[in-house]
């Protein structure tokens, strides 16, 4: 979950950015409506954090900007104008929230993790299959083809593989991934069982040229595969 934090404040978005950083996002800092605009032109985001009195302008033109094109964009607000006519606008224009300084980062981080949630839940694909011309993966069937070859994968593999490549270029967590792997039924899978899950994933699905499932140390992992 790659996240946008415009902040001309560099203390508060250092903070922000650390924070939101050691919870799983990979977040990228701008200063200014001009760095924020080009950093939109170049990369991909799945939410941007938007304070509203920049030097070079406001989060408000700038949000009318990126929903021009990005319009499924969810974008939060985060500022000192808690005029009630200034949280209106941030909503007006397509805001999914809108959070007044001072503030909690606990707060922020839940807040954050809603829309993320809410976000995801309503453009969630409905197709349960993956592919990117060297594996292809169904959900709904239970097969696996890497290369032409057909391969094996358990069910909780599959569970596993699902959780990933739905979350592609996110880092997940130990925690989160456990959390998620941990059935209604009461299949459990501690630490150790969800290490040696990943290493035989890699193990069937990758070779020395595709390479899906990244370790970030100390943190959990990221699927590195771009379907097609």
């Amino acid at each position: 979950m790659k996240v946008l934090v415009v902040e001309d404040d560099l203390t508060l978005s250092a903070g922000i950015c650390f924070e939101m950083d050691c919870n799983g996002y990979l977040t990228v800092a701008a200063y200014n409506c001009k760095k924020a605009e080009q950093l939109m032109q170049n990369d991909h985001f799945d939410l941007a954090i938007l304070d509203v009195n920049l030097p070079d302008g406001n989060g408000f033109d700038l949000c009318r900007t990126i929903k021009a094109a990005h319009p499924k964009l969810p974008v939060i607000f985060l500022t000192a104008n808690d005029l009630e006519q200034d949280i209106l606008t941030g909503f007006d224009l397509g805001a999914e929230d809108y959070v007044t300084k001072p503030f909690n980062i606990k707060i922020l981080l839940r807040r954050v993790e809603v829309v993320v949630r809410r976000n995801h839940s309503s453009t969630q694909q409905t197709a349960a299959s993956w592919s990117d011309g060297f594996l292809t993966l169904d959900f709904s069937t239970l097969t696996a083809v890497r290369g032409n070859e057909k391969i094996i994968v358990t069910s909780n593999e599959y569970k596993l593989l699902k959780i990933l490549t739905e979350n592609a270029g996110s880092i997940l967590t130990r925690q989160t991934l456990l959390e998620r792997l941990w059935d209604v039924d009461g299949n459990f899978v501690d630490d150790h069982a969800l290490t040696v899950l990943v290493n035989r994933l890699r193990a069937k699905i990758e070779d020395d040229t595709h390479i899906y499932i990244k370790t970030v140390r100390g943190m959990g992992y990221v699927w590195m595969g771009a379907a097609l």
